[in-house]
């Protein structure tokens, strides 16, 4: 049993709980995640928030990637490095985050990215960056969508904490498409129209109150 294994294990019941009591996080579609074999989980991204309800809701442990300066904070970056967590160093080419994103997936891992490359303040998802297609593309292995709705601007609210929901999409995967810049945008593209679309779903599920129990709908294939 790796350590990721191990701080995970004892993370979900501990900082997994307080995440979902403190967001009343409501997750769908979370059966949608193949339960084995790499793949990339790739997300939008509006808070310090996300990481722990993405966890939560998450059927795998994910490995996620966040800056290179977050693994300088003392504390911080031994406890987010125990969970699998790795460095990248933004606005540049780093050649080891693409390699070890590579083989967290070779391995038969889960990849967790926030595919903006930075939070957005907008209050919707951003434009997704690369990465995500490049390892899908050069690995074989496919991408499953996620959106989040609810931790922009989070905080508690008068009567209890803001809501937060998470819909998982079916799998993506890129037959054809060429493992090259052009193939990276193309992907890219549809990963970030099918993001969009759930988080408008989620923005209509909470205009009706989060009813439970209901899939997001499926995309057109």
């Amino acid at each position: 049993m790796s350590l990721p294994d191990v701080t995970w294990a004892l993370g979900r019941p501990t900082i997994g709980l307080a995440a979902t009591l403190a967001s009343r996080l409501r997750a769908y579609g979370r059966d949608r995640v193949p339960l084995d074999g790499g793949l990339v989980v790739a997300s939008n991204h509006f808070s310090w928030l996300d990481p722990a309800v993405l966890g939560a809701s998450s059927p795998r442990i994910l490995y996620y990637m966040a800056k290179v300066e977050a693994h300088r904070v003392p504390g911080l970056g031994a406890f987010i490095r125990a969970f699998g967590c790795f460095p990248v160093r933004r606005g540049e080419s780093d050649r080891e985050a693409v390699r070890t994103m590579r083989r967290i997936v070779a391995e038969g891992h889960a990849l967790g990215l926030f595919v903006e490359g930075t939070r957005q303040y907008s209050g919707v998802p951003g434009q997704v960056q690369p990465g995500a297609a490049m390892v899908a593309l050069q690995e074989d292995v496919p991408i499953v969508p996620v959106a989040i709705h609810g931790s922009q601007g989070w905080k508690p609210a008068p009567g209890g904490f803001q809501a937060v929901s998470i819909a998982w999409g079916e799998p993506m995967t890129f037959d054809g498409l060429p493992k090259g810049g052009r193939g990276y945008k193309e992907a890219s593209a549809l990963l970030q129209t099918e993001i969009r679309r759930l988080f408008d779903w989620l923005v209509e599920v909470h205009s009706l109150g989060r009813p439970d129990g209901v899939p997001p709908a499926r995309r057109d294939h």
